[in-house]
């Protein structure tokens, strides 16, 4: 039985790892990953892969792509359902074009769409930031912020083109952002209502 995917992507501060959670509270058919906890778990593990991938995350960069696809390719399948959710990915155009290589050659995971919870720099960088801002936040938030506007629109290039993608705005109340990637959802996947 093939695994269906669906990819939640957005800026810094969208909410993404929020409604994921939230859709899979929701519905017990569906897992919810977040790449970024699955990383950190990694580096809780005190792994080789961990500690590299602590360096890269310290400083705002993005995990090289073999070892995100890889942590990725594990998560999904050792999810207890079929239909997995995963937010944060991909962050960059190698890895969506390397990650769909891999779905189609492996061919046991179906990419049924990938949705974008669009949010303004200004309302990502105020849910982020807040109130609290130091230098330091402040640098890597615009790190980030910088790295996702470089390659947010490659990625939606490349998923329109395969009608995969879905803009759901993301400055809504919480709510309304849930219950509309929700709707979107039963429209795609076959899942017992709430």
């Amino acid at each position: 039985m093939s695994k269906k995917l669906i990819l939640l992507i957005g800026a810094p501060g969208s909410g993404k790892t929020t409604d994921g959670k939230a859709i899979a509270k929701k519905h017990s058919e569906i897992t919810s990953y977040s790449l970024g906890e699955l990383l950190k778990e990694e580096i809780a593990k005190g792994t080789t892969t961990g500690k590299i991938t602590n360096d890269y995350i310290s400083k705002g960069d993005l995990v090289p792509t073999a070892i995100t696809i890889d942590t990725l390719c594990n998560a999904i399948q050792k999810a207890p359902t079929d239909v997995v959710l995963v937010d944060g990915f991909p962050r960059k155009e190698k890895q969506m074009k390397i990650f769909g290589d891999i779905v189609n050659d492996v061919n046991r995971v179906d990419l049924i769409s990938v949705i974008e919870v669009r949010v303004s720099e200004e309302v990502a960088r105020e849910r982020v930031l807040g109130q609290n801002t130091t230098k330091e936040s402040e640098e890597i938030f615009n790190h980030q912020m910088a790295i996702y506007k470089e390659t947010i629109e490659h990625i939606e290039e490349f998923y329109n083109h395969d009608n995969l993608l879905k803009v759901i705005d993301g400055e809504q109340d919480i709510d309304v952002v849930i219950a509309d990637i929700d709707a979107f959802l039963q429209e795609k996947v076959a899942l017992d209502p709430a």
